[in-house]
């Protein structure tokens, strides 16, 4: 948490996913609540379908079978009687019937069980428990030891068990219709079972001959309750059992089965067990078949039911997803067209406005304001303007901020004009003392001949030369362009020359030949600049023992010069760093912001950039680095149009304390107009001072570029104004002994031996006095904007 600000940053979603979850999230509820309630409807019509094909393929197989248990005890009861004329073969081929009709209602009843509620697993239970004492029952009867009211009541109990379940499954029909018809059913087969134990103890009393009491009282009983239940249920029953009973009521059969109960009620004795049997028996087939319908019919009212109520909950439920979906998405087009409209569209305007202001429009008034253009705020940056809603205060703060940046970049453009002015003030004043002192240092460098005041005046020029550098320098990096300017081309040779003659540490430095090329007269100044500050570098950061080599050669688009030092090198992070910044030059207050120290490599940048000049440092294959710089066509003269060598040319001049003393750090510079009639004066008299100790001189110090001038191995005639004459340089005749030795290893120098008398040393300095002034006095030294120290 920022403890100023108090703000915790949190990851907020987008306006547009938090609009579409407030849609989202009801929708996903509607769907939840379509997929609970189409489940539930769903199953509720399959769990219907279900119960329905349950109770069809067991109430069929249940009605047949409880159908043949009731005529096996009417027969079985017939046989205990012991009457005449009675079939005992029909018992037998009965009970065939009634144990296949069983096998099927247990088979039924065993896949019913494994999903049936637990009361009617029960119920299922208790009769086969029942069924299983019917062969002991049976043998009972064929051993004749069975007592025929208790044969009566297990057949009753047995009958009243299949009854029950019967009654239990109906019931269990979820459709309340189809359950009503199944009760119905069920009703219609127990008036069935009444009519047929009716029919049994009717048999029975007239194979008899007479009834007893009980008996009487029971038939009567049967009688009346089937009729009841038959009065009480038919007219509620489906058609087609309606339309059966009408058929049986209108029957012979029926109306004798009638009249017959009500004589044997009465008491009549005419009436025989034949015409008994023979009326009874088809009355109670009839009730059976009329069960058998209406249980098959209430059970395809039942699927017919629940298939209705599958393809009412399908339609249902497609068309209650079809709403929900298409309520989903008109809601997510509104919200969509809301929030595109009123807040996603106009927050990206505002953003992308926003982003224009910060990214180009602030910029670039920031650039006029460096520029010193006056800017119109109001012109320039019109306001934001998004309403007066949320939005649109959200663009009145960026308006207030802009104005805000703007203003602070008016007040810091003001802030570092003024520090930018003062910069170059200083700059100039420092540029202006030094060019002073070098004025003062070139006039008392050509008064005075006292060799060792000399020497220190070289010394002073080379440091003030340096200290110019310093301050074109400043110059560069406050953006303006030093003062020196050449109006003719110059030699590429001169350039690098006279860059060389700018280090510290010239004499470590060598110089291949190179290409008889010039530059133009504009880009001279900023490419001796940018050499110096290189070949600055290669000699700071390298082995004062060691050389730095300046390769050049002309290439099909411009010159290439390369400097080349033998020092540590870089690593690759710093290299690439720093060409970077020669590629890309930074502002100065970025590199001052950061503390870079680099400034050499800044300037470097600086003036490759402004004159078009590539710079790149690699790896040097013999350790150190290379900086290579790519001199472009546009700044490289034709041919024929190079000034002569002697009006441009900046050569570093060893002094007489470095050659004598073998020093190779601060070396002064002393600029030489290099003129065909002086030349030779200036040879004779550096030769003259520097001939007693060449021994002396260091390999490094023999190979700069002054290293060719040499003296004669003996004294010169006197000359005809009493004084000796220039001496004439040959070839290879005074190189130090070590360098005249072919082994590869130098030996130490030898200690300097002998002395040099007063007089040689001050003719020697006579002659190179002579020689300096008559370079300095030459015509156009200074008009050509020839380099000066």
């Amino acid at each position: 948490m920022n403890e100023k600000s108090g703000y915790t940053p949190t990851n907020y979603r987008t306006i547009r996913s938090r609009l579409a979850g407030v849609v989202v999230v009801p929708s996903v509820v509607l769907l939840v609540m379509w997929a609970v309630f189409s489940s539930y409807t769903l199953f509720d019509g399959f769990y219907m379908r279900s119960v329905a094909s349950g109770v069809k393929a067991t109430t069929i197989p249940s009605v047949e079978a409880l159908a043949g248990l009731q005529k096996e005890r009417q027969l079985t009861l017939e046989v205990l009687s012991n009457a005449e004329g009675v079939d005992r073969g029909g018992l037998g081929r009965q009970r065939s019937v009634t144990d296949e009709a069983v096998r099927k209602m247990r088979d039924a009843f065993t896949e019913l069980s494994e999903s049936a509620p637990q009361d009617t697993a029960d119920r299922i239970n208790a009769l086969n428990s029942v069924l299983d004492e019917l062969p002991q029952q049976r043998s009972r009867v064929d051993s004749g030891s069975a007592n025929p009211q208790a044969l009566y009541d297990y057949y009753n109990g047995l009958l009243d068990s299949g009854v029950a379940l019967l009654s239990r499954q109906a019931r269990l029909v979820p459709d309340s219709e189809a359950s009503q018809a199944g009760v119905q059913a069920v009703t219609i087969f127990q008036t069935s079972d009444w009519l047929s134990r009716g029919a049994t103890i009717g048999s029975r009393g007239l194979l008899n001959g007479t009834f007893t009491a009980p008996e009487r009282v029971e038939f009567a009983r049967l009688t009346g309750a089937y009729h009841s239940g038959l009065d009480s249920t038919i007219p509620f029953a489906l058609e087609q059992p309606r339309v059966q009973y009408d058929a049986l009521r209108g029957s012979t059969e029926y109306r004798t089965l009638l009249d017959l109960e009500g004589r044997i009620i009465n008491g009549d004795a005419t009436v025989t067990d034949v015409q008994w049997r023979a009326v009874a028996s088809p009355v109670h087939d009839n009730l059976v078949g009329l069960a058998v319908t209406q249980a098959r019919n209430a059970s395809d009212l039942g699927l017919d039911k629940a298939d209705s109520r599958v393809a009412a909950v399908l339609i249902g439920s497609l068309i209650a997803l079809l709403a929900v979906v298409v309520g989903i998405v008109l809601a997510l087009r509104i919200s969509n067209r809301l929030v595109s409209k009123a807040l996603v569209m106009r927050l990206a305007s505002l953003r992308e406005d926003t982003l224009r202001l910060a990214q180009e429009r602030l910029p670039h008034i920031v650039a006029r304001l460096r520029g010193g253009e006056q800017v119109d705020v109001h012109r320039d940056m019109p306001p934001l303007d998004y309403g007066n809603d949320e939005i649109g205060q959200v663009a009145d703060a960026f308006n207030a901020a802009q104005y805000t940046a703007v203003a602070a970049a008016v007040k810091e453009t003001q802030a570092r004009e003024g520090v930018n002015r003062v910069f170059l003030d200083i700059a100039h004043r420092n540029q202006g003392l030094v060019h002073r002192q070098l004025k003062i240092l070139d006039k008392l460098e050509r008064e005075e001949e006292h060799p060792e005041q000399l020497d220190s005046l070289f010394q002073l020029d080379h440091l003030a030369t340096r200290a110019r550098r310093n301050a074109e320098n400043l110059i560069i990096l406050a953006g303006e362009q030093p003062g020196r300017q050449w109006r003719k081309p110059v030699r590429l040779s001169d350039v690098i020359r006279s860059a060389v003659a700018e280090t510290e540490q010239y004499v470590r430095v060598k110089v291949n030949p190179v290409p008889d090329r010039a530059l133009v007269g504009v880009a001279v100044a900023d490419t001796i600049h940018l050499l110096a500050e290189l070949v600055d570098n290669a000699t700071a950061f390298s082995s004062p023992r060691s050389e730095v080599v300046i390769h050049s050669s002309a290439a099909q688009h411009g010159l290439v010069v390369e400097i080349e030092d033998h020092g540590l090198g870089m690593t690759q992070e710093e290299r690439l760093q720093a060409n970077a910044k020669l590629s890309n030059p930074p502002d100065f207050e970025t590199m001052a912001f950061r503390g870079e120290s680099r400034l050499g490599l800044f300037v470097v940048a600086r003036l490759a950039a402004r004159r078009g000049i590539k710079v790149e440092l690699r790896d040097s294959p013999y350790g150190g680095t290379v900086a290579l710089c790519v001199l472009p066509p546009n700044i490289v003269a034709p041919h024929n149009t190079a000034g002569d060598i002697t009006e441009t040319t900046q050569m570093p001049v060893r002094s007489f304390h470095d050659e004598y003393h073998g020093h190779t750090e601060d070396h002064p510079s002393f600029p030489v107009k290099v003129n065909p009639e002086v030349q030779e004066a200036l040879n004779a008299g550096l030769r003259a001072l520097v001939e007693p100790d060449m021994s002396t001189v260091a390999p490094a110090a023999v190979s700069a570029p002054d290293a060719s001038v040499e003296a004669p191995p003996s004294a010169a005639p006197p000359a005809q104004d009493g004084k000796a004459p220039l001496p004439r340089r040959k070839k290879r005749q005074n190189l130090a002994p070590q360098l005249m030795q072919s082994s590869e290893e130098p030996p130490h120098a030898e200690p300097v031996t002998g002395e040099r008398s007063a007089e040689r040393t001050r003719d020697g300095f006579a002659a190179f006095q002579r020689g300096t002034r008559d370079a300095r006095l030459t015509d156009d030294w200074r008009s050509e904007g020839a380099p000066s120290s």
